[in-house]
């Protein structure tokens, strides 16, 4: 590729992103590097759209650093259950913590600083030094790797580590190649809206995208066929059976142990299977019994499939004292409890599943 195009690729690129780029997202406008932070840790592995609501909900309760740290982490967990990931929850609490402990409360100014915090990577600290303090340094999140992966007409899953070094290879050529004042702000977010908005995972908008000139798979009509997917391979399913145990106005939940994918939120009862479930009732002195079961459902986590069975159990009150990890919350409580996905939507399912069973029972 010429010289002179590479020098172009950061110009024309954030002249794309004056013109068509995103300007008015809530985390947009500002280089507070507290509130860049929070919404590059949420955007991970999550949709805009989705984002927003959370953020700004995150932000009415935790404004500063001062207010996250402070918190318990007890606190902090209702305000991510539902976004998944939960690790990176955990990891922004203990992050804060650092930031005011050992930083004086203020976010250390360079990438290379900010990376050495708990739960930010290469990508994600070079974001935040561009949008809060203009630093020149490459990001490589899977927008960007998109974008480059068909600019370059670069083959190979990108999650490899030899792909992936030789993206961040070219993304610090660009930087090089690239006008000395260069608006990183604009450069970066641009990147990332360029993979979202135009270069799509499909139906790439190539007639709109400001590289299309020199882009090596449009040259090769390869866009389709790059970036290269995640080697195929069989997903494991695991299983378990969830107990909803309730009285008339609590519901026993337990806290999930770190690490794990729920570390830090409240579930369920949770067993490996529903004999064992069966078993633990009959060790507390009562029945599960088969009519008490609700309708199964596989939840998707990243890497694995989880089948979960779950089983209603109604006890005339609560049976005993909570124990540790465990505790009784009553009804009213339940939407702002800090559970996961799955676990809310047998908790929603609740009122109906209790207004079947007494209407069962009045025919009865």
């Amino acid at each position: 590729m010429p010289h002179s195009s590479r020098r172009n690729f950061a110009t024309r690129l954030c002249a794309w992103h004056r013109r068509h780029g995103r300007h008015h997202l809530p985390w947009q406008g500002t280089r507070d590097p507290y509130r860049i932070w929070l919404s590059e840790i949420m955007l991970q592995q999550t949709q805009v759209a989705t984002v927003i609501p959370y953020y700004e909900r995150f932000l009415e309760r935790f404004p500063d650093i001062a207010a996250l740290a402070a918190a318990d982490q007890d606190d902090v967990m209702p305000y991510w259950a539902g976004l998944g990931y939960y690790a990176r929850a955990r990891n922004l609490h203990r992050c804060a913590q650092v930031i005011v402990n050992e930083h004086g409360g203020r976010f250390p100014p360079s990438s290379a600083q900010i990376a050495a915090l708990p739960g930010i990577g290469r990508s994600t600290a070079a974001a935040i030094a561009a949008f809060s303090h203009g630093e020149r340094a490459p990001i490589m999140d899977g927008n960007v790797k998109r974008v480059f992966t068909r600019y370059f007409g670069v083959h190979g899953y990108p999650g490899t580590r030899a792909v992936e070094q030789r993206l961040w290879s070219l993304a610090e050529r660009m930087l090089e190649d690239a006008p000395a004042d260069l608006d990183m702000a604009a450069y970066t977010q641009g990147q990332m809206d360029l993979g979202s908005l135009v270069c799509t995972r499909r139906n790439p908008l190539c007639d709109a995208c400001p590289l299309e000139a020199d882009c090596e798979a449009r040259r090769l009509g390869l866009q389709h066929m790059l970036p290269e997917p995640r080697p195929r391979r069989a997903v494991p399913e695991r299983q378990c059976a969830m107990l909803l145990l309730h009285d008339s106005e609590h519901v026993l939940l337990e806290l999930q142990p770190e690490p794990g994918i729920w570390g830090g939120l409240w579930s369920l009862p949770r067993y490996d299977s529903a004999q064992e479930l069966v078993d633990a009732c009959q060790a507390q002195g009562f029945t599960a019994e088969p009519q008490g079961r609700m309708a199964a459902f596989v939840h998707v986590f990243s890497h694995f499939r989880l089948r979960i069975e779950p089983w209603r159990v109604s006890v005339p009150q609560r049976l005993s004292e909570e124990r540790p990890g465990q505790r009784w919350t009553p009804f009213h409580a339940l939407p702002d409890a800090a559970v996961p996905a799955p676990v809310r939507k047998l908790l929603d399912a609740l009122p109906e599943a209790l207004a079947q069973a007494e209407e069962q029972t009045g025919n009865d």
